[in-house]
């Protein structure tokens, strides 16, 4: 099979350009009306997009990144932690009794966090202590971690799969580095328990699932990659020495070959007929009975990543999939270029920039924001280098190192 030629198969850089300043500086369109309770992870999208362009600077005034700045820390809450969006906020109505309606939120948190550290702030503001006692009582007796806490006297409220391991690691990681056990005066979240929910999580073909003995999931699987990154329990490499902390991944060369198999030529409802012989003669290729030479192996036009088993691709997908691989040192084990052509030919969006979920979608912040990622962190020229554990760039995550407040924290370890 031909390669596709690479004519046209680039980022319309100032179209994504536009589209996220359009984004930053405008209302959105009303589909996501329904969305307005996670306007803060919208916002950490959309400022994180930017960065990763380089446009930031120059699209906003300082008196904008100053607005933007007191609005996140507007929904900060007075016993720390962030709600989701302004929405909740009771304002002076607020009390005791009807708190439990504006409750610090965990992704609200996250994505607050992240969004001061774009912006450039010191987070001096930040009631870190509040937000980690806070984000221990979080925690459940099985590891897994809630959405909100309606009452330090009750359980967590929310799910149980690894997004939100993932979230309670990052805000973590910010607050404290990878630090563990108690720091001035303010508890550590079990970090074995949290390992001990996402081994249980692994499926029998190397990923991982929302809950046990369910089907394995590339978000999932990604946000428990990211979550062992950022807590400093991943396996064990062979050159670094054996130590008896609890580490996750119990099967990583089976990860790695279930994530290499979410690689797909299945694009779209229509290519899951088309492309039935392609596939047929790939794997006569590569099952003949002798490993193929460099020569016999085709180069694709266009490679997508599925989420799962048997689906389609599909833009975040590539994300997920992409990051997992880098954080565990194997994004060498796909083909880049095939992967670029696919999001940058099938789902970029022409006229208006952005990504879309799948081939012919209009592009929607999610999917937007982490196809440029996926791009980012292939190399794409005219982006900047980026840090796939809290899906941010470099130059953020050295800001957040820099603050003299966290250096001192993490001169505990």
């Amino acid at each position: 099979m031909a390669a596709a030629p690479e004519v046209g198969t680039i980022l319309h850089f100032p179209r994504h350009v536009k589209y996220w300043r359009r984004n930053l500086k405008t209302h959105l369109p009303t589909y996501y009306t329904e969305n307005d309770t996670n306007r803060m992870m919208l916002a950490f999208f959309t400022l994180s997009a930017e960065e990763i362009l380089g446009d930031l600077d120059a699209a906003l005034s300082p008196e904008e990144r100053q607005g933007y700045i007191d609005w996140i820390y507007h929904c900060q809450l007075p016993e720390g932690g962030f709600r989701s969006s302004p929405a909740t906020d009771l304002g002076t109505a607020r009390d005791d009794k009807n708190a439990v309606w504006d409750p610090p939120e965990l992704s609200g948190t996250f994505g607050a966090l992240l969004s001061l550290a774009i912006l450039g702030d010191d987070l001096q503001r930040v009631k870190r202590k509040g937000i980690l006692r806070w984000l221990s009582a979080m925690q459940r007796p099985d590891g897994s971690f809630g959405q909100i806490l309606e009452d330090y006297g009750r359980p967590p409220e929310g799910g149980y799969d690894p997004r939100f391991c993932y979230m309670a690691a990052g805000i973590r990681w910010i607050l404290r580095s990878n630090v563990e056990g108690p720091v001035e005066g303010v508890p550590d979240i079990d970090v074995d328990k949290l390992v001990q929910c996402i081994r249980e999580r692994e499926t029998y073909n190397g990923g991982i699932a929302a809950a046990p003995f369910r089907e394995a999931h590339a978000g999932y699987t990604s946000c428990a990659i990211s979550a062992l990154s950022l807590v400093d329990r991943l396996p064990l490499q062979s050159s670094q020495p054996p130590d008896t902390r609890l580490r996750g991944l119990t099967k990583p060369h089976l990860t790695l070959r279930w994530l290499v198999s979410r690689q797909t030529l299945t694009l779209d409802n229509d290519d899951a007929i088309d492309t039935h012989g392609e596939e047929a003669s790939l794997s006569a290729t590569y099952c003949s009975g002798s490993p193929p030479s460099d020569s016999a192996i085709p180069e694709l036009p266009w490679v997508g990543i599925n989420g799962r088993c048997c689906k389609i691709a599909d833009t975040c997908y590539s994300y997920y999939v992409c990051t997992s691989l880098h954080i565990l040192g194997h994004l060498d084990l796909v083909n880049a270029k095939p992967i670029r052509r696919w999001l940058l030919d099938r789902t970029q969006h022409l006229v208006l920039g952005g990504f879309g979920k799948t081939p012919g979608d209009y592009p929607d912040i999610l999917h937007a924001y982490l196809g440029l990622f996926t791009l980012a962190l292939f190399g794409e020229p005219g982006l900047r280098p980026v840090w796939a554990p809290l899906s941010i760039s470099q130059r953020v995550k050295e800001h957040i190192e820099s603050l003299p407040w966290r250096k001192q924290v993490a001169s505990y370890a």
